[in-house]
């Protein structure tokens, strides 16, 4: 009975601490929800002289978010001055209390990210809108928080990769060089003129307007195949402009195309082997006899591939781009904890 009373006691004498509390409490709320309500105006403000002085947009957005929560943690603040927990105040601010514990264990990894954004926006590797690939994503940088950078893949997914995962890895960057090198190859028979399928190949890469000139393209004898010579193609575009892909689709089409006219045989893997002979050493066709013309001449194999306007080549850069800047951010959408 004397524990039971004891209780009482204990909560009529806690009611009577919070109904004379009760007007400090309204006040540190009303309080705490105007500094929390008006942080992000106020960090914008703060933060608006940083334009003047840095186009870095990254370092813009990570300083006005700290702001941001300095605002929230110094309305905290004065709410539990007002309830009367000073001394909890005092600890939480000063991060040896419950707020440095927390940090410290639980809060680990965020305090790890918000350390990498930091680190990112100082050294600067990409800008929003650089196609970056990294821990094997590959997409547009559409946002960096303080906890983790949005990338639109070219499928359109958003990716939210954490700064700690980004800081910690390679980071290839496909902006901040345009000029990208791309390769593909194709094999060829053993009863073929190697140095003559070679000569068409790269005169058909020459040609064609989105190869760049230099560095020159090549065409290599990458390896010896059970039934083919596999030529390997190597050419610059600049992936800004052109696709590596749409280019590469297109060569293999006017190669292909090429040999076939050219009668360079391209066999497969289940056909028969051919075992060259004296005779069909003298049938092979003569450099003399087959050789391409030149550029500037005039002929079958020049003029044969001068028109690709037909052909689609365009990048798909500027489309990935306009695509993440029309999709929603994914913090505009409804919260997953309202229902």
């Amino acid at each position: 009975m004397m524990k039971i009373q004891m209780v009482i006691d204990d909560l009529v004498q806690f009611s009577q601490v919070v109904l004379d509390k009760l007007p400090s409490i309204f006040i540190g709320l009303v309080i705490f929800v105007t500094f929390f309500w008006l942080s992000k105006p106020i960090a914008n403000l703060l933060t608006k002289p940083l334009t003047k002085t840095t186009n870095n947009r990254l370092i813009q957005l990570v300083i006005r978010r700290t702001m941001s929560l300095l605002i929230v943690l110094l309305g905290l603040y004065i709410l539990l001055r007002l309830v009367g927990l000073t001394q909890f105040a005092v600890a939480l601010l000063s991060g040896t209390g419950v707020l440095g514990l927390i940090v410290g264990f639980a809060f680990k990894d965020i305090a790890e990210n918000f350390l990498s954004s930091l680190l990112l926006s100082i050294q600067r590797p990409f800008k929003l809108g650089d196609i970056i690939e990294v821990a094997g994503y590959l997409g547009v940088v559409k946002k960096m928080t303080s906890r983790a950078t949005t990338l639109v893949d070219f499928n359109g997914d958003h990716i939210q990769l954490p700064n700690a995962t980004i800081y910690k890895n390679a980071i290839r960057n496909l902006t901040a060089n345009p000029n990208i090198r791309a390769s593909f190859d194709i094999g060829i028979g053993y009863d073929t003129d190697f140095d003559y399928a070679q000569s068409l190949v790269e005169n058909i890469m020459k040609q064609h307007p989105a190869i760049l000139e230099e560095p020159a393209p090549q065409v290599l004898v990458n390896s010896l195949g059970s039934s083919t010579c596999n030529l390997r193609l190597y050419f610059w575009i600049n992936s800004e402009i052109n696709s590596q892909l749409k280019i590469s689709s297109v060569l293999m089409k006017k190669v292909v195309e090429v040999f076939l006219e050219e009668k360079v045989t391209m066999p497969d893997d289940a056909r028969e082997r051919i075992i060259l002979s004296q005779s069909v050493e003298e049938n092979r066709p003569s450099k003399q006899q087959k050789e391409p013309l030149p550029n500037n001449a005039s002929g079958k194999t020049t003029n044969k591939f001068e028109d690709y306007s037909d052909d689609d080549i365009s990048s798909d850069h500027q489309d990935i781009r306009e695509q993440a800047a029309k999709a929603r951010d994914p913090e505009e959408g409804e919260n997953i904890l309202s229902n």
